[in-house]
């Protein structure tokens, strides 16, 4: 069983996380023996195969679920979670969205409004908030989320040092809306000096936006290895040095794929 360790100098730390879903014969091991970090303002990305165990990895941080082995911390910070799909309420006005993460908190209506409006300016949503989530776009929807993992994630009206896990948020997203979105998404962690575990299928995107690229093997998930991006910022996902970096990734994660025969 594991123990929730508070760690000063990570704002994330795995140390042996492994995941056994079922048991006995039947049991499925999707993560073995999983260390990894990220310091606090930095932005790790994660990437592997479909079924590598991403996904799980993250709701392990998340509290959402209880590795079989292994210890999890997160330094005592606040930890959000953002999806692909937005999730938001469609009966709820975008606003009333973003509240609803800070009712935990316990704070007052006219408190919890401000608020809601405080983090969609921070997503550029400011003056929709009365609006319902049919009438916006996905790229909207999801700058919704995002606002809503900020009120998530925030004890104060800061919310530095926060926790934010992504899976796969813009995944589902064209192009452009894409990387419209990656600017803004870049902007809000300086800003706001928060660690982000972001998890990716794209390459590029893990390239463009991450301090680190941790690649994990195909099932069960272990560390294949991590690529430092030191490259300089802002980034452009079509740049030279970004594709460089990125097929370097790609060919290693072929060769992931194909040792272990997907």
């Amino acid at each position: 069983m594991t123990t929730q360790v508070v760690d000063q100098q990570d704002a994330v730390r795995l140390e042996g996380v492994s995941k056994v879903y079922g048991h006995g014969r039947n049991g499925l091991l999707a993560l073995d023996q999983v260390s990894l970090s990220v310091v606090p303002g930095e932005f790790v990305c994660l990437l592997g195969a479909s079924g590598c165990g991403k996904s799980t990895l993250l709701s392990l941080v998340a509290g959402l679920d209880r590795p079989t082995a292994g210890e999890i911390s997160t330094g005592g910070r606040r930890v959000a979670m953002m999806f692909q799909d937005p999730a938001l309420f469609p009966w709820l006005t975008v606003s009333a969205n973003v509240e609803m993460a800070l009712r935990a908190d316990g704070l007052p209506k006219r408190e919890r409004q401000a608020r809601a409006a405080e983090f969609l300016d921070i997503v550029h949503l400011g003056g929709f908030g009365g609006k319902r989530p049919h009438e916006l776009s996905g790229g909207m929807r999801q700058r919704v989320a995002l606002a809503r993992a900020l009120a998530q994630s925030s004890a104060s009206s800061s919310g530095a040092d926060a926790v934010l896990l992504m899976d796969e948020p813009f995944g589902a997203l064209d192009a452009m809306t894409r990387d419209l979105l990656h600017d803004e998404l870049e902007r809000i962690w300086r800003e706001r000096h928060l660690s982000v575990l972001f998890v990716t299928h794209n390459v590029r995107e893990a390239v463009r936006l991450g301090d680190k690229v941790v690649l994990l093997s195909s099932r069960p998930g272990r560390v294949a290895e991590e690529f430092p991006v030191a490259l300089p910022r802002p980034r452009r996902t079509e740049s030279a040095e970004v594709a460089s970096l990125a097929v370097r990734i790609t060919d290693r994660l072929k060769e992931e794929v194909m040792r272990h025969g997907r």
